[in-house]
């Protein structure tokens, strides 16, 4: 008799649901960008330029694209709480690495095993959270996948910033506050139960590179390419908002640093709070319309210097992100075969963290010859290009992806 096909199975009533899996997907995806405020700390102690910083941080989306290519589909047959304990394991060496820092290898490797955790969360994590609700919480589910995500993004900073401005050892405490928060969310898994119905830890890894069945693409390719416009503002944000901050606006409280970032993060989850009012052909082209908006604003903050007007821009621009990225991942999932979900939404994110991490080393590559401002200018003016072009597809394919 041929092996049973992995699929799903309802989560049993009486233990951990839906809320305390995405309690897990926030404090792993958190380590992913607790670095964000402290590079300038880092550029201070080692000596390097802002294009390395891109670099560093393009390690990780690096990780996390080949992780969500080569692995993306695993929880789909290990299992769903195998493939989370192994992210918080990296999430946790990630961690170490940085506590033992001496110099830019050991950053650079840190930043792979944070791409190896958020490469196998952004799939394994967002069914879970999904998998674990009864069918009337799924709406909410999805919320709360999302919300996750972008919020634990956005935790990261937030903290790393408050701790490095406001308490000791700078560069030390986030990551013990981390690994201990890992901890905890460890636990949690272990409690979860699994929703994969013949779950096979053991299994080897089956690489199938970007995988969406042909029945979900009419709605994957227009999702997926509002996530790379989108987390394009994302990737700016995170990797050189500090030093646009710092050198051309002279601010260098880490705290606020660590509040704009994680204000554009909110922003998204806001975004995506409000997403189930709309059809996703209506969501997806209006998220990018507010995306436009909002890089319009970080363009002008550049351009007359004005701290406001950024996080303006990273307001407006989180919530357009938010607005079209839940909406996007919502409808991939829900079309996705439940053998294959894992799979899909893992393409989903290889496309999105394609956007996170390109435009950014652009970013600094210009950055070195040209200044933070001037370089911020034209990635505003390029990323508003890619967002309006893709709003007005999306627009014009409305009526297509409706009837999906």
């Amino acid at each position: 008799m041929s092996p049973r096909a992995p699929g799903h199975r309802p989560a049993p009533r009486h233990r951990p649901g839906y809320l305390a899996a995405a309690a897990v997907f926030a404090v792993g995806m958190a380590g992913t960008t607790l670095p964000t405020p402290l590079y300038g700390l880092y550029r201070e102690e080692i000596g390097f330029s802002e294009l390395t910083v891109t670099l560093v941080f393009a390690t990780y989306a690096v990780g996390v694209i080949l992780t969500l290519l080569l692995a993306g589909n695993h929880s789909d047959r290990a299992g769903r709480r195998p493939v989370l304990l192994v992210a918080l394991l990296c999430g946790a060496a990630s961690a170490v690495c940085f506590l033992l820092e001496n110099g830019l290898p050991l950053l650079y490797t840190g930043r792979v095993f944070s791409g190896l955790s958020a490469g196998l969360l952004s799939g394994a994590a967002t069914v879970t959270v999904m998998e674990l609700a009864a069918p009337e919480d799924r709406s909410r589910a999805g919320f709360a996948a999302t919300a996750a995500n972008m919020g634990g993004l956005g935790c990261g900073p937030l903290i790393a910033g408050f701790l490095a401005e406001y308490a000791p050892a700078p560069l030390t405490l986030p990551f013990l506050v981390h690994l201990v928060l890992l901890a905890l969310a460890g636990a949690v898994v272990l409690a979860l139960p699994e929703t994969v119905a013949d779950p096979r830890p053991r299994s080897r890894l089956r690489p199938q590179g970007l995988y969406v069945p042909a029945a979900v693409r009419a709605v994957f390719v227009p999702a997926a390419v509002a996530a790379f416009a989108g987390f394009s503002l994302l990737g700016l944000f995170t990797a050189v908002a500090p030093s646009f901050l710092a050198e051309t606006l002279g601010e260098h409280n880490l705290a606020i640093t660590g509040t704009v970032v994680f204000g554009v993060f909110l922003a998204s989850t806001a975004g995506q709070s409000v997403t189930g009012r709309f059809p996703a052909s209506t969501a997806l082209p209006l998220g990018c319309a507010v995306l436009v908006a909002g890089l319009l604003l970080v363009g002008a903050s550049l351009a007359v210097r004005s701290l406001a007007l950024l996080v303006a821009g990273g307001l407006c621009g989180g919530f357009g992100q938010g607005l079209a990225f839940r909406s996007g991942l919502a409808a991939v999932s829900a079309a996705a075969p439940p053998a294959h979900r894992a799979a899909t939404v893992s393409s989903f994110f290889v496309v999105a963290y394609t956007g996170i991490s390109l435009p950014v080393i652009g970013v600094g590559a210009l950055a070195v010859a040209l200044g933070v401002r001037d370089a911020g200018l034209i990635f505003a003016a390029c990323a508003t290009v890619v967002a309006l072009g893709t709003g007005l597809w999306l627009y014009r394919r409305r009526a297509e992806i409706a009837t999906h």
